[in-house]
């Protein structure tokens, strides 16, 4: 299952501007928009300590796959790492569609997130409908060119981005108002003694972790990144590091101008209309939700580039068919793949019963950050292994390691057993198509 008859490859056309503009509108399309209301409940007015502890957390294993990224520039990422660390394409073939079902599950709920917003400003056009054309938009743009998708990720970044800034510019004026270390009342009264203490920060640490994730997805596009080994790192790293500002800076504004038991009650209407609402009630409700199909449709299209390079990428290992390794003569993108992605999206967007699935992935996730950081550890201690040029010490991934088992042993059982179930899924689907690796069991490239 080889591919040297096709000599036709992946263009390298992005830079570190695309890709760090890339980075951010994946980890903040999936992040604060959703998260700041339930952080808030939970931490109060030290909402914002909840985001910097999270940012320590993931940038654990940020690091780690900064350093994998300057080794291993490969658009199969995670799933040719760990056939590489580990010698086992089941292992290499489960991460890999591990990977894939969080991509699509991610690209299905922001096709059905986006109808739901959209289909009231269309006179009831037929959500169905909706979700349909909107998956073939991203799709078209994705065959289009990564250039291309790489600008309208810039245009859909800039307009989420710059809606969060835009909130915090018409807050800052109450910033300085409240006490940012007070806690909600009801942890306020159970634990005054003890005041803002691990166990609650960890919490809040929980709660916020997934604000950022979307840097791993990064790594997907080193075959068209140019000068990969010393690009990628940096772009991951600066990509986390504005996040973490734009976080901190909304968290502040948000308890700034509104109290924390009402950005927690859904009854009271999204987190960020109630702070535009105090901050700036001239500002008509329906711009943060024309902002929302601009943030929903930038997560859709990047998780269908990630995944249609990974797709690609597994292809060229030989885990997946063959022909999902074809790359378009002109335009330069794994059409195959995209269109059999789109084929995925379209069940599961249009059977809109993917909540469940949605959150198991994100355990599936966590058991892939946690291979990613074991296989960094192996890979630095064996013998011979090429050295990248963004190393980290070996603390680094054991960490990140540790982070990720804390992380999986707070998520909820019911979403733990069937990320457990997809993997046996996963596994049975390895036994019954009996993929031949190229040279499995090598190392080499």
């Amino acid at each position: 299952m080889t591919h040297a008859a096709d000599q036709t490859t992946l263009a390298r056309r992005i830079g570190l501007f695309f890709l760090v503009v890339y980075g951010v509108g994946d980890i903040v399309g999936a992040g604060i928009y959703g998260t700041i209301g339930i952080a808030a409940g939970a931490m109060g007015n030290a909402v914002w300590l909840a985001f910097a502890a999270s940012m320590v957390a993931a940038m654990l294993t940020g690091l780690t796959y900064a350093s994998i990224s300057s080794r291993y520039p490969r658009a199969a990422g995670a799933a040719y790492v760990a056939q590489r660390a580990f010698r086992s394409p089941a292992v290499s073939y489960t991460i890999g569609l591990a990977v894939m079902a969080s991509g699509l599950t991610s690209i299905a709920t922001a096709s059905n997130v986006f109808a739901a917003n959209l289909s009231p400003l269309a006179g009831g056009l037929a959500p169905k409908a909706i979700v349909a054309a909107f998956l073939v938009t991203i799709a078209l743009v994705n065959l289009w060119g990564i250039r291309e998708s790489m600008w309208a990720n810039v245009a859909c970044t800039a307009v989420e981005v710059g809606g969060l800034l835009l909130l915090v510019a018409v807050g800052a004026r109450y910033w300085g108002t409240v006490d940012y270390l007070a806690l909600p009342s009801a942890a306020g009264a159970a634990g005054e003694a003890e005041g803002l203490g691990f166990s609650l920060l960890l919490t809040g640490a929980v709660l916020t972790f997934y604000s950022f994730v979307g840097f791993e997805d990064m790594i997907n596009v080193s075959e068209e990144v140019k000068s990969p080994e010393r690009t990628m790192p940096w772009g991951l790293v600066i990509a986390v590091g504005i996040a973490t500002v734009i976080y901190i800076a909304v968290s502040v504004t948000a308890v700034s101008v509104v109290r924390p038991e009402s950005l927690a009650d859904p009854s009271r209407g999204a987190p960020l209309v109630q702070i535009m609402g105090h901050a700036a009630p001239w500002l008509s409700p329906w711009v943060y939700r024309a902002i929302t199909l601009f943030a929903v449709a930038n997560t859709a299209l990047i998780n269908f580039i990630m995944a249609s390079r990974l797709a690609y990428g597994m292809s060229r290992q030989g885990l997946l068919p063959r022909a999902l390794g074809a790359v378009h003569r002109r335009r330069r993108t794994p059409h195959a793949a995209i269109a059999w992605l789109l084929a995925v999206a379209l069940a599961l967007g249009l059977t809109g019963t993917i909540p469940t699935l949605a959150r198991a992935t994100s355990v599936l996730l966590l058991c892939v950050f946690f291979a990613m950081n074991a296989a960094l550890l192996i890979l630095q201690r064996r013998p011979g292994e090429e050295r990248g040029r963004f190393e980290v010490p070996p603390l680094v991934p054991l960490l990140g390691a540790a982070v990720c088992v804390l992380m999986i042993a707070h998520a909820k059982r019911a979403e733990v057993a069937l990320s457990g179930i997809l993997i046996l899924v996963i596994l049975a689907l390895y036994v019954v198509l009996r993929p031949k690796p190229a040279g499995a069991g090598s190392t080499t490239p």
